[in-house]
């Protein structure tokens, strides 16, 4: 698999670690899917574990996968978790995103 940049901070680790603690999953997963208002939408889910061709990202206790049809996508990419007065939320920092819509879960491309 090629090289990526897509990082997780060292917040989104421990906010990841924290939800794995309480759940049935060992591994959050970051994808990309047609749609949204905006064109790409993030997507969110909790996983047994990282497929053979995924992206491992482990930080502490947690660890984030990346399947390879999203990891273009997230190429320099950061994911980020916020906790600020407008709620909590993962966060993705993505320099590909030419524009995102207001909740930021959707994105088109350059």
């Amino acid at each position: 698999m090629a090289e990526t940049t897509f990082e997780v901070t060292s917040r989104a680790f421990a906010r990841v670690s924290k939800i794995l603690s309480a759940e049935e999953a060992s591994a959050l997963r970051v994808s990309v899917e047609g749609g949204g208002c905006s064109g790409f939408q993030y997507k969110y889910d909790l996983v047994e574990g990282p497929a053979s061709d995924d992206l491992v990202l482990e930080g502490g206790t947690a660890t984030v996968v990346v399947d390879p049809v999203s990891l273009p996508f997230l190429a320099g990419a950061q994911l980020d978790y916020v906790d600020d007065l407008m709620g909590q939320s993962f966060q993705i920092k993505n320099p590909n995103a030419q524009s995102s819509c207001g909740c930021g879960t959707s994105f088109s491309l350059l």
